[in-house]
């Protein structure tokens, strides 16, 4: 791997070699990671079992393999590795593809699922591991990779072999716990595709942000969303009403509103929030005149 890095400081490490964040301890090693060795083709199942058991889950490598391995392919996908995460309950959030994300969430106390190539981009060598540690003096990261346990690697020499992956990094965590960089539209993104697998705990998750972000509109309509989805009417309907009165031009917002005071049997209220969102009007107007029609003739 070392003969492929070359000698100069790849772009990200040039850039903070020039002033580290002043906010970083100088060295961390998070010590209750598991390590789970992993070969050459089942490196995948291995790594995400590292951190999804640092993130509360007790899933296993051996669990996980028939989840993400493709024999065909000798490895993983990362979609499969998001989608395996996902099945534990756990929310796998794509950090922004930047050094100083990686360092600041490990400086948080979290472990990070990274990608590698460790040989040349016309000729790939996929590789899974999770950094769980590093030294800005020695200018070195710490890995549990492949079948050794904090492989210590030149900062240098990682940026280059993660960035023909595209710089990808990934934070699992549960969904009570943002991660140290999470934004709010990235974390809603996150949220909603586990929403499509585990919708209890997506609800979880959809707290979690309107705790950080109280106002984010796509957090409180995902809120409502989940309510719904685990039969939880009332709480629907008080998630949905209070983003149609913080966001008011929320068309969406209404149209939901509308929909559960309909399965609640409030017809009248149904039909001035199916009212508002038909005003409002956009891309979905045509299903929001739909459930306005049904709505009349439930009155009627």
């Amino acid at each position: 791997m070392l003969l492929f890095a070359g000698c100069a400081a790849p772009p990200q490490l040039a850039a903070l070699q020039r002033g580290w964040p002043t906010e970083w301890p100088d060295r961390v090693r998070l010590t209750t990671v598991p390590f789970f060795a992993q070969d050459d083709h089942l490196c995948g199942p291995a790594s995400l079992a590292m951190v999804a058991q640092a993130a509360g889950s007790s899933v296993t490598p051996e669990e996980l393999t028939p989840q993400v391995y493709l024999p065909g392919r000798q490895g993983a996908l990362q979609v499969e590795m998001l989608a395996a995460a996902r099945r534990q309950g756990l929310v796998a959030y794509v950090l922004a593809p930047e050094l100083s994300a990686l360092i600041e969430e490990v400086a948080a106390g979290h472990p990070v699922l990274v990608l590698q190539n460790l040989s040349l981009p016309i000729s790939p060598l996929w590789h899974y591991a999770v950094v769980v540690g590093f030294d800005l003096q020695q200018q070195t990261l710490i890995l549990h990779s492949g079948t050794t346990a904090n492989t210590v690697v030149p900062l240098a020499t990682f940026e280059h072999t993660w960035a023909r992956s595209g710089h990808w990094a990934v934070r699992v965590t549960p969904p009570v716990q943002l991660p140290a960089t999470a934004q709010a539209d990235t974390w809603a993104t996150s949220v909603a595709a586990l929403e499509r697998v585990d919708a209890a705990a997506a609800y979880t998750g959809w707290h979690t942000a309107l705790q950080q972000w109280p106002e984010h509109r796509i957090s409180m309509l995902g809120l409502g969303n989940a309510a719904y989805a685990t039969g939880q009417r009332e709480r629907a309907e008080q998630a949905y009403d209070a983003a149609t009165r913080t966001h008011p031009d929320f068309a969406d917002a209404w149209n939901n509103l509308a929909q559960v005071r309909l399965e609640l049997g409030r017809l009248q209220a149904a039909h001035e929030a199916a009212s508002r969102a038909v005003a409002l009007g956009g891309p979905r107007r045509a299903d929001y005149l739909a459930l306005q029609h049904t709505i009349e003739q439930r009155l009627k």
